[in-house]
């Protein structure tokens, strides 16, 4: 059977683009207010993590009270920790698992952040193999998340690119390089697995600020 697809006219394709950009926005909406953010690039051999925490100062804790009543910013992003989780490759499947569970349970047990965020398993038609090697691992690390209370979300990379970068498919060194600007850090973060995690958490922060102001 021939796959067809439907071209949009003028002006649709940036109305379809943000109305799924609210779609995901929405998702965040009525959920409690997360300050310690994880964010996990899973793969196999590495797993990439890094936790960042949205901060105020004692002024605006004072005036609201608690942190939950106020709007939080992206801005306020600080990191927490960044670091990778890595599995032997000599060790079968079962083990290398096993591994990257058990490392990010001590992530969690010692940060203990709010929300989790995992990048969403994409695949394409050359690899559909990576893509199935790579759900085990993100099941295993979702279930670590679960079990240790955190709430869990996931955005596609294309996703976190956008609203990062503002390029859906933005190189490797630019998103490290907008990784390192929006933490104000001196260096960008390396290894890449660490930079794309700690993305996730950003991006999931500035969805959530969003999703705030969509409410007020």
């Amino acid at each position: 059977m021939i796959k067809t697809r439907a071209f949009p006219l003028p002006g649709q394709q940036a109305a379809r683009r943000a109305g799924s950009t609210l779609r995901r926005v929405q998702r965040l909406q009525g959920m409690p207010v997360a300050h310690r953010i994880l964010g996990v690039d899973p793969g196999l051999h590495i797993t990439g993590y890094g936790i960042i925490e949205i901060t105020m100062d004692e002024a605006q804790r004072t005036r609201q009270g608690t942190l939950k009543t106020r709007s939080v910013s992206s801005a306020d992003s600080r990191l927490i920790e960044g670091g990778v989780l890595k599995a032997r490759a000599a060790d079968e499947l079962p083990q290398r698992l096993q591994s990257l569970h058990d490392g990010l349970t001590e992530v969690l047990r010692e940060h203990q952040p709010e929300v989790v965020v995992i990048e969403e398993l994409f695949s394409t038609y050359a690899h559909p193999r990576s893509a199935l090697l790579m759900a085990h691992a993100r099941g295993v690390l979702m279930l670590a998340a679960h079990a240790a209370g955190a709430r869990v979300h996931s955005f596609l990379p294309n996703e976190v690119k956008q609203v990062l970068t503002g390029n859906g498919h933005a190189t490797k060194a630019a998103m490290q390089a907008a990784v390192r600007q929006r933490l104000r850090l001196a260096s960008a973060p390396s290894p890449p697995d660490v930079a794309d995690a700690l993305a996730l958490a950003l991006c999931f922060a500035a969805r959530q600020e969003v999703g705030e102001a969509l409410g007020q």
